[in-house]
């Protein structure tokens, strides 16, 4: 592994960030540790509050829980590598299936005992298959310059914690003052920021966990990322927040291989209270249609929401007893009750859709310049939607459903879907991991890996929206390293 100096003495030569060996091992190792034992005591603990008729259920709930762990114990355990892709999409289990099965969500009720067995065995499956092949393929190191050649300098790293500054100014100006961007180019400005803001987010918090961040820089990184957090969810969305607070959390871990606790409770704590009141403050907002808060209105906003998140947990007007602020937040992010749904429904009364919304995937990856009258980005999501009874297509124009991709494999081909999802995400990571194994942060690959992380967050979204949104992001991502050093090379 190359040192700081001999990065000194080659600023310009590419940097090995392997991070698997030396001080990485050895943290990574307490991380294993101090990982298994909370899995453990989470085991423990979920298996004596578990709220579940069946006692099959908890059995398989447990199991979810614990193979949601195991790629990021393993990466932990060997060093762990600083492009995290395959370990976060495998952890998210935990939330989306397993803890809504352990925890009796209330959707599930609607669903007999032997289709819930069934909707877990399939997530099983998933995550064994996907575990297995990302642990059978092998390969080396990638050798072309799309894997070892940096589009930068290696010292622009250095300066990449103030590009945190653009995306903060665009996220205010675009959320506070919309008609001063032209309409003609919202949508690429929006996506270019969104690329900077991951880019320099994940980046600039490797650097935090690294150490290699001076005062300055740390002042930087929090004073823009904090604001850009809590002005994301000014319109009573908190997806956006919640993906990037998962980048900051993932740069760091892989950087330092240890574990923000301070920062994860309040993050955790505060998304929680958010939550509670994110209710009434729509009723409030949405259904009266009152604007958006202003600047100078944000603190009054804030308070108003917040007090509805702390208001007493103890009861509704009904007497009947509510749900603590950070099971609502979780239940919220949970699939498990879409894939009984399905299940439900396929093939009894509705036939496999025999890879139809896969179908949409290349479509959406030409321009709609070029085809003005290019379906929906969400068709998939819609097609879903309607062919299961859940909407009709004027309801899909004001609300769009999760899925999540492993729901909608079931839908196209059962339970091999399933299996064939798995595969599919263990071997494609496996291999886009090794293959950028010394590939420098600058590099194609490094950037494709970036946004791969960052992608990781979405598996809610069905294969056309995750690739199709991927694929534009890597346009603007590396199109704009490639605008940058032709400006300062001219």
């Amino acid at each position: 592994m190359t040192t700081d100096a001999d990065n000194e003495a080659t600023p310009d030569a590419p940097v090995e960030y392997a991070l698997l060996g030396g001080e990485h091992v050895r943290r990574g190792r307490v991380l294993f540790n101090t990982g298994l034992a909370l899995l453990g005591g989470a085991i423990v603990y979920l298996a004596y509050n578990a709220k579940v008729a069946d006692v099959l259920h908890l059995y398989l709930g447990i199991i979810i829980f614990a193979l949601s762990f195991v790629p990021g114990l393993l990466w932990a355990k060997s060093g762990g590598s600083r492009f995290p892709v395959f370990e976060p999409i495998m952890l998210l289990c935990a939330n989306t299936y397993a803890l809504p099965l352990l925890n009796g969500q209330e959707q599930l009720a609607l669903y007999s005992s032997d289709i819930i067995t069934k909707a877990g065995l399939i997530v099983i499956l998933y995550q064994v298959c996907a575990i297995s092949a990302y642990h059978l393929i092998k390969g080396r190191p990638g050798r072309s310059r799309f894997w070892t050649e940096s589009i930068l300098s290696n010292q622009m790293e250095k300066f990449i914690v103030y590009g945190l500054v653009l995306s903060t100014l665009y996220v205010i100006v675009s959320t506070f003052y919309p008609s001063v961007i032209p309409t003609e180019i919202a949508s690429v400005l929006r996506a270019v920021f969104f690329g900077i803001g991951i880019l320099c987010t994940f980046i600039s918090t490797q650097r935090l966990g690294r150490g290699e961040l001076n005062h300055s820089d740390k002042t930087v990184l929090f004073a823009t990322l904090i604001p850009q957090m809590i002005i994301q969810t000014v319109e009573l969305l908190l997806v956006s927040t919640i993906s990037l607070m998962g980048i900051a959390f993932l740069g760091y871990l892989s950087g330092s291989k240890r574990i923000p606790w301070v920062a994860l409770i309040f993050a955790f704590g505060a998304l929680a209270v958010l939550n509670n009141g994110k209710t009434p403050m729509r009723a409030k907002y949405w259904e009266q249609k009152l604007p958006n808060p202003t600047i100078s209105q944000l603190p009054a906003y804030y308070t108003e929401w917040i007090g509805y998140g702390l208001e007493s947990q103890d009861s509704h007007l009904d007497g009947t007893k509510q749900k603590s602020s950070g099971r609502k937040l979780l239940e919220r992010t949970s699939l498990i009750h879409m894939l009984c749904l399905v299940i439900d429904w396929t093939p009894d009364r509705q036939p496999y859709l025999y890879g139809e919304t896969y179908g949409y995937v290349l479509p959406q990856l030409i321009p709609r310049f070029l085809w003005p009258d290019k379906p929906r980005s969400h068709i998939a999501t819609y097609r879903l939607s309607i062919y299961y009874g859940l909407q009709d297509e004027d309801a899909t124009n004001a609300t769009t459903i999760a899925f999540g991709m492993l729901t909608e494999a079931y839908a196209n081909f059962g339970i091999i879907g399933a299996g064939l999802l798995g595969i599919f995400w263990g071997s494609v990571l496996k291999k886009l991991q090794v293959l950028s194994f010394h590939s420098p942060m600058f590099s194609q690959a490094g950037l494709l890996m970036i946004l791969l992380t960052a992608w990781a967050f979405g598996i809610e979204l069905t294969m056309a929206v995750w690739i199709s949104s991927l694929f534009q992001a890597l346009i603007i991502v590396l199109g704009v390293p490639l605008l940058i050093r032709a400006f300062f090379s001219s």
